[in-house]
């Protein structure tokens, strides 16, 4: 059984890929462009040495991303409120940041440990709602996604938290000074962030917790069954609680890396989008820390790779197509294997019960 289902654990996202490039594939001969060529241009320009590079920055953002949907995955809670957290993580990380003097390391543990608590605490709102008002998680995270852009816009003002360089129109907090910074990696003519070490603690962390502590247990207990969970004794609503704040506390580290290695300050130019690619991540990669990581540096792959096409006359809005391919396959390709597995269960409870009833006829 165990062996069934991580065979059907890794048929299922390698499907969705497959079934992408094939839709694609149709799309890009419609318009009378060879595909077998456009991918491996696409294949050539991402794993250009400058281009991992970039790529690898990206995918600790985007793993840190899925790792958030992951946890609240895990509770069955669908956690769209990832952008908010992060948001609120890198501001309230680079204000304090900026504000305080300490040696390097324990400065650097300082913004991060505050854009933990910022996300765990902005993503708390929406867990207290579901608790105890019963608001779905997804109407309230949604909102919230939006009142964080005002309220970090509002305080970004020069008044306020913010400031407002000489000769820029974009407003954003004091710099971090230099004991505040994460160094990079030279490679490549390139610059890797040294948070990427961190991201993969996280999934290290994330992968024990989850597997080889009492609180995981509850936590996948409570997700698989509310009721069982509460009748054996678990506090079911302070899990998913817990486990809403938790998620937020990783959510709240996505833009460190650009943060602490980067621009060393926040602003309004901070990408967004990083709940839908996030939830996107956690279903390709089955929310394991491995196959997130590969989901990740796969959909950075993509993106890095999408202004290529451009030259040779194909719009790089394909590499979307072909992103939103991969999550409706995934989708289709879990619920298939989940039927699966559910046959395989019956036909073993089954067996069983069939032999039982001859064991008794012979007896």
């Amino acid at each position: 059984m165990m062996k069934s289902r991580i065979f059907w654990g890794i048929v299922a996202p390698v499907a969705a890929i497959v079934s992408s490039l094939f839709f694609v594939y149709v799309i890009l001969t419609l318009r009378g462009v060879d595909p077998i060529e456009m991918f491996k241009l696409m294949v050539s320009y991402g794993f250009d040495p400058r281009n991992v590079v970039s790529e690898l920055n990206q995918t600790t953002a985007y793993y840190m991303a899925g790792v958030a949907a992951a946890i609240g995955f895990k509770m069955l809670l669908f956690n769209i409120g990832i952008d908010g957290q992060y948001r609120m993580g890198a501001f309230f990380g680079a204000v304090v940041g900026a504000a305080v003097s300490l040696p390097p390391i324990l400065h650097v543990l300082v913004i991060v440990l505050t854009a933990m608590l910022a996300g765990g605490l902005w993503a708390a709102i929406a867990g207290y709602l579901k608790v105890k008002r019963g608001v779905s998680e997804v109407i309230s995270n949604i909102m919230l996604n939006f009142i964080a852009a005002a309220i970090i816009a509002f305080l970004l003002s020069p008044n306020l938290l913010g400031s407002l360089p000489e000769g820029s129109q974009i407003l954003q907090t004091k710099p971090i000074p230099a004991s505040g910074q994460m160094p990079t990696i030279k490679a490549f003519d390139g610059e890797i962030y040294t948070f990427l070490f961190v991201a993969i603690a996280v999934g290290i962390a994330y992968w024990v917790m989850l597997n080889k502590t009492i609180f995981g247990f509850n936590l996948r207990a409570t997700g698989l069954s509310f009721r069982a969970a509460r009748a054996s004794g678990v506090n079911a609503p302070g899990m998913i609680f817990v486990t809403t704040v938790l998620s937020g506390a990783i959510a709240g580290l996505v833009g460190m890396g650009t943060l602490l290695s980067d621009t060393h300050n926040y602003s309004m130019a901070f990408p967004s989008g990083y709940a839908f690619t996030g939830l996107a991540l956690a279903l390709l990669g089955r929310n394991h820390p491995v196959g997130i990581f590969f989901a990740a540096f796969l959909w950075s792959f993509l993106e890095r790779s999408a202004p290529v096409l451009e030259f040779e006359g194909v719009p790089p809005e394909i590499v979307i197509v072909m992103q939103g391919t991969i999550v409706i396959s995934i989708v289709v390709a879990y619920e298939v294997v989940a039927r699966l597995n559910l046959r395989q269960q019956q036909r073993a409870v089954g067996s069983v019960a069939t032999d039982a009833t001859s064991v008794k006829e012979t007896k």
